[in-house]
């Protein structure tokens, strides 16, 4: 038996799609929309369509942006001879949100998964050893510590090695199994640091 109208069911069910959204977030999500006054809700869902049409991939980092090269890769002040490497646009946030990382980023958008059906050339690893024609000194990995960052990480350290560039990995002051968006920054700070060699 439904609950509620169609219309609210509908709405339930879409924000209940969302990753980490269960059903009963999804109705207070729903019930907090349709109480908001419409003016509101118009600028949610203008912000929703716009973010859809206008974000794409940073050419040089392959993070989410809305320009051509997002603020880290445009930002002459970097170092762009040290590359850390990411599974996503949130862990690159999180390492921003420390204040001392001075290099550029490369954003893989996933990892190696062979259960989940997530090969080498579903994340972008190809860009990634395109960008290691140019000058580069180190790259480090930045992978999660769940066994597809760890795989990813061991699967890119044997594509450089070949190439003489620096290839480390953060310490491991995150834990195994943590999402680094979720870690705070001094123990980011700390496993930057104390990254080994691959």
């Amino acid at each position: 038996m439904d609950l509620y109208s169609g219309y609210i069911n509908r709405l339930i069910e879409e924000l209940a799609g969302l990753p980490g959204i269960g059903t009963k977030s999804a109705q207070r999500m729903a019930f907090y929309l349709v109480n908001l006054p419409k003016a509101r809700v118009e600028r949610f869902a203008a912000a929703v369509l716009e973010a859809k049409e206008n974000v794409r991939y940073c050419r040089q980092c392959c993070t989410l942006t809305d320009q051509e090269l997002c603020p880290v890769c445009s930002n002459s002040r970097r170092d762009e001879k040290t590359i850390m490497v990411v599974e996503n646009s949130r862990d690159l946030a999180a390492y921003e949100k420390t204040g001392k990382y001075e290099g550029v980023y490369h954003v893989l958008h996933g990892a190696i998964s062979p259960m989940l059906g997530i090969g080498p050339g579903d994340i972008r690893l190809k860009e990634l050893m395109a960008r290691l024609q140019d000058e580069i000194n180190e790259v480090i990995i930045a992978t999660n510590s769940s066994l597809e960052g760890e795989t990813t990480a061991m699967y890119i350290s044997k594509l450089i090695k070949p190439t003489g560039i620096r290839v480390t990995r953060i310490a491991s002051g995150v834990p195994v199994g943590g999402d680094l968006e979720y870690i705070d920054e001094v123990t980011l700070l700390r496993a930057l640091e104390g990254r080994t060699e691959l």
